[in-house]
């Protein structure tokens, strides 16, 4: 029933296996990869014609996970898998980026690839998988694609590099690197890093390219016996058509380019492509999608030549130069921090939130519940760019470029337990012509130090162009929006003046060289470093004190044994605390306990209440205590918020004591010291041993045993025959079970 064929090798000291056959045999390619108990289901379908009027490429790359890879039950209401998360999206882009460039730029058929996690091994992240199956299923389909790609993924711990490290190797290593790529050059790069000297990078990089050779091999062994035929792909001749459009449209191409102004610049770009729909499509849809696109091809001639032969770029600078840099803090009010960063004609808004435990996000992914302290959420409204669109839910362009600054500012947050505080950014893009999520970055950086964030350096990015013909090449610094869709290359390296802390690669053509990715990590730097210095005009190191409306989070340490108690029945105790006092309190498994207030006093409240509800007293300590009841032997005395204990009458005063009521009334505040704690944990307490306006002990002399010593005074000045001590004790035992008690804060 089955024609299966498969194909193994080890990788990385694991089994690597691809399959073709079993599943998904409707599917033009269909690819079940496993890589160790990690188990992938990759899918691709392609329409067999082309959409009337269709002028770009249809393709859509999803990655999903099933919760029953990992043996669960996925949460919420309707216990399925719903839309997709930010790190579904985040891998689906993973895809994407690498396989993209591969199709013919003549196919326009819509394109479906489709990678599904069917088992996770709870050690490994499937993404890399998933890449490698998915360029295993093109390769085999038949639908024409340039590959194979591999990848691989990149740690670096002790100074080695490791491949495809574990998931707690890589939250021990200084690097987590993507890389993908064809045999002969890198395709894509994503990666997050610990200040690493550019040199690292670019070793790692390397490392990982040589490393996914034997996965490329691996494909084209399983193509080769079950690939199935290729597709025939017309290639037209438009030589005559490109010439004719070349000679009309040339000449006012370069003026309109010539213009440094974006808005203006694009108003002329549009007359001319209008002019060129009217001239040479007419009323011909078909033809127009054409025209438009031998328009496009003829504006990246105009722009890359002009920058290839003269050094020059559309707004005039040279390849180096950075744009004009303006950066701002404090720019709104009441909020925890804000910054306003502008770099030519692209601004972010960043303003940074700052929150408690209670705020962290919990995300439920197949390797178990993660709690993410640090967010960063990425906008990017119509208006920014001075259209008019849709506002919705984030796409996964803001979602993939609010992770690529997230990635390259959280390598320098505080330790969560020096700063216990849950962190959100949010990016506005208020403007953008060219690489607003660097721009991000920066302005999330100033940002946090504005927000008293105490990060130990700032973090700048930029964004590298690149403009390839034959042997000729031009590295872009700081590129502008159309530099960015004419050129080869999207490289955002993102650092400190220390090392990079993210890098990110997109190659539009066949793959770059190592000596090109060289040039432009360093080219990196040097703006890198200019852009760090106009942004110390504003800030350079982090505010000493946050402002008044951020929580202050003081953290104490509870027994575990105790947490109940802070809890109470069904969270009663813990509610009123809350409710009380006005603070927000996280508790953690641990002991930790954090406190969360605006209001100083409002937290040494919460504090107090908690450490009374879990301290326990010691012998010889004096305490503040609160009359809880009067008798006649004595006083129960409250101490600790809920412990209670007996100063008996003897133990009221140095004098002789009458009444109790003659020294003390129910409600009182008195001073006390623990005498004796018995077995039972009944406590003695004692206020003549304290002077009741200091707290400071007194010397006191010891009460006479039991039936021993001269008779104390009666009043009017009888004696009475025996000490009565032992028949106030003997009563106190008698009745200890209705007077001794322990009471809660709450009643």
């Amino acid at each position: 029933m089955f024609t299966i064929t498969r194909k193994e090798t080890t990788w990385g000291g694991r089994k690597l296996v691809l399959e073709s056959g079993r599943m998904a045999r409707q599917a033009d390619g269909a690819v079940l990869a496993s890589l160790g108990e990690t188990v992938v289901l990759a899918t691709v379908v392609a329409s067999r014609s082309v959409k009337p009027g269709q002028g770009f490429f249809p393709l859509t790359v999803n990655y999903q996970e099933k919760a029953f890879a990992a043996g669960k039950i996925p949460g919420g209401f309707f216990k399925r898998e719903g839309r997709p998360s930010e790190k579904e999206t985040l891998t689906s882009r993973l895809i994407d980026r690498p396989i993209r460039p591969l199709f013919p730029d003549s196919f326009k058929n819509e394109t479906q690839v489709i990678v599904t996690v069917l088992a996770h091994d709870g050690e490994h992240d499937p993404d890399i998988l998933s890449m490698v199956a998915a360029s295993a299923a093109l390769t085999i389909s038949g639908i024409p694609f340039l590959g194979p790609i591999g990848a691989a993924r990149v740690g670096y711990i002790d100074g080695e590099f490791i491949l495809n490290p574990t998931i707690e190797q890589t939250r021990r290593s200084d690097l987590d690197l993507v890389v993908a790529g064809t045999r002969d050059a890198v395709m894509m790069v994503e990666s997050e890093a610990k200040e690493l000297a550019e040199a690292t990078m670019l070793n790692a990089v390397m490392f990982g390219h040589r490393q996914f050779q034997p996965v490329i091999d691996l494909i084209i062994d399983l193509a080769q016996a079950c690939a199935k035929e290729p597709w025939e792909l017309e290639e037209p001749d438009h030589s005559e058509l490109v010439a004719a459009m070349r000679r009309d449209l040339e000449a006012a191409l370069r003026e309109a380019y010539a213009e440094p102004k974006k808005q203006l610049r694009h108003e002329k770009i549009d007359a001319l492509k209008a002019q060129a729909l009217e001239t040479h499509a007419g009323e011909d849809v078909n033809r127009a999608v054409l025209v438009a696109e031998l328009f496009k091809q003829l504006e990246a001639e105009v722009v890359r030549s002009q920058i290839l032969n003269t050094g020059r770029r559309i707004d005039g600078r040279d390849v180096k130069t950075v744009r004009p840099i303006e950066a701002q803090v404090g720019v709104l009010p009441r909020v925890h921090g804000s910054a306003l960063f502008t770099r030519g004609e692209t601004q972010v808004l960043a303003v940074a939130t700052l929150g408690t435990g209670q705020d962290e996000q919990v995300v439920d992914a197949l390797e178990g519940d993660i709690r993410e302290h640090y967010m960063l959420h990425y906008n990017f409204p119509p208006f920014s760019v001075g259209e008019v669109g849709r506002l919705g839910s984030p796409g996964r362009r803001e979602i993939g470029h609010g992770k690529l600054a997230w990635r390259a500012t959280r390598p320098l947050l505080p330790p969560k337990d020096s700063f216990p505080y849950t962190i959100r950014v949010v990016s506005e893009v208020t403007e953008s012509n060219g690489s607003s999520s660097m721009a991000t970055v920066c302005g999330t950086s100033l940002a946090l130090m504005d927000a008293g964030v105490p990060i130990p350096r700032p973090v700048a990015g930029i964004a590298m162009g690149l403009i390839k013909e034959g042997e000729r090449f031009a590295v872009l610094s700081d590129i502008l929006g159309d530099e960015d869709h004419l050129g080869d290359m999207d490289f955002k390296v993102a650092g400190t003046e220390r090392g990079v802390t993210s890098l990110q690669m997109d190659i539009k053509i066949a793959g770059i060289t190592p000596e090109i990715m060289e040039i432009a990590l360093n080219q990196a730097r040097e703006g890198r470093i200019h852009i760090l210095g106009e942004m110390a005009k504003a800030l350079g190191i982090p505010r000493p004190e946050m402002r008044e409306t951020v929580p202050r989070v003081t953290t104490i340490q509870i027994p575990v044994d105790k947490i109940g108690a802070v809890i109470g029945s069904g969270g009663k105790t813990i509610r009123e605390i809350t409710e009380r006092t006005g603070t927000k309190i996280d508790i953690q498994d641990d002991g930790t306990v954090k406190i969360a207030s605006a209001d100083a006093l409002a937290s040494q409240r919460a504090i107090d209440w908690i450490r009374g509800l879990t301290a326990s007293p010691e012998v010889g300590a004096i305490y503040d205590g609160k009359v809880a009841r009067v008798v006649d032997f004595g006083a129960f005395v409250t101490i600790l918020g809920s412990i209670d204990g007996l100063v008996h009458i003897s133990e009221l005063s140095n004098e002789r004591v009458g009444k109790v009521s003659d020294v003390v009334k129910e409600g009182d505040a008195v001073k006390v010291k623990v005498l004796a704690i018995d077995d039972r944990g009944k406590i003695k307490l004692s206020m003549r041993a304290v002077d009741q306006q200091t707290g400071e002990p007194l010397e006191v002399a010891p009460r006479p045993p039991r039936g021993e010593g001269p008779r104390p005074p009666r009043e009017g000045g009888e004696q009475r025959g025996e000490y009565r001590g032992d028949r106030d004790r003997g009563e106190y035992r008698e009745r200890e079970g209705g007077f001794r008690r322990r009471r809660e804060r709450s009643e």
